[in-house]
């Protein structure tokens, strides 16, 4: 079981790697052997934080929805490690409107188009061009893992009354892109599985639920009450996924969405 889940001079890619679960992605990876290119939007920071990690990890500036960098990628991983192995595409907007002035924005019924086509850019066209560029390095070399960061709101639609004050107001609505963009990313998936599994590459999504990270008491209590196992998720709860999907431990397994949400989805 130590091997299968060894990830010993493997060489991984995180995108949105200075997330809030993008960090642990890069943990869970460095700590089963990977080699990690930390990729974010701030190259002082993305490398900062690769020295945390292993001593062949890596830092590198990385906007996805622009192809040159992500071609610029391309050649520094072959430069550096000769392959590649691992793919997470973590990068993606979630809109936040808590501090928002103007509460009626994310309502479906004014959401700016201007933010659905962002959004679009990030979470799925830059998934896109990053698994099309970058995965020609795993389809030359006829192996890799690619996964992909979708949501359970690609999956179910946002419960709107977890963001009821209990006074009964409500200053914030999930908008209709999140959920949009992350059923498109569960799509993709399944369309490149199949479309790559004979070439030796496996493709499949991972489904996160909340996580916990520092919204107001009335939110946790609404969400946690709607989940079986009573709780948000943690950063760390994802850690044991992202090694299982990189890792020999599911080399059956592509086209899928792992789920891992407490429970939230189970009713």
């Amino acid at each position: 079981m130590e091997r299968i889940f060894n990830l010993e001079n493997k060489v991984a890619v995180v995108t949105g790697g200075l997330g809030l679960i993008g960090k642990h992605h890069c943990i869970a990876l460095s700590d089963a052997g990977a080699n990690v290119v930390v990729c974010d939007l701030d190259l002082s920071k993305c490398e900062e934080f690769a020295k945390e990690l292993n001593s062949s990890s890596e830092g590198f500036m990385l906007d996805v929805t622009n192809g040159n960098t992500i071609k610029e990628l391309r050649d520094f991983i072959l430069r550096k490690y000769g392959h590649l192995d691992i793919l997470i595409n973590n990068a993606g907007i979630n809109d936040m409107f808590e501090n928002a002035n103007d509460n009626e924005i994310p309502k479906f019924e004014n959401y700016p188009l201007e933010m659905w086509n962002r959004s679009f850019a990030v979470n799925v066209t830059g998934m896109f061009l990053c698994s099309q560029i970058l995965g020609s390095i795993m389809l030359n070399q006829g192996t890799g893992s690619i996964i992909n960061i979708a949501s359970t709101y690609g999956v179910v639609a946002p419960d709107q009354s977890l963001y009821r004050k209990p006074d009964g107001s409500q200053d914030f609505f999930k908008s209709p892109v999140y959920s949009s963009t992350k059923g498109a990313v569960i799509a993709f998936t399944k369309y490149l599985a199949a479309y790559w599994g004979e070439k030796g590459i496996r493709v499949n999504a991972l489904s996160p639920g909340g996580v916990q990270n520092g919204q107001e008491e009335y939110f946790v209590e609404n969400y946690s009450r709607k989940t079986p196992l009573k709780r948000m998720a943690r950063p760390t709860d994802y850690m044991g996924a992202v090694v299982f999907l990189g890792s020999d431990a599911s080399t059956y397994m592509t086209g899928a969405n792992l789920i891992i949400d407490g429970g939230w989805t189970a009713w």
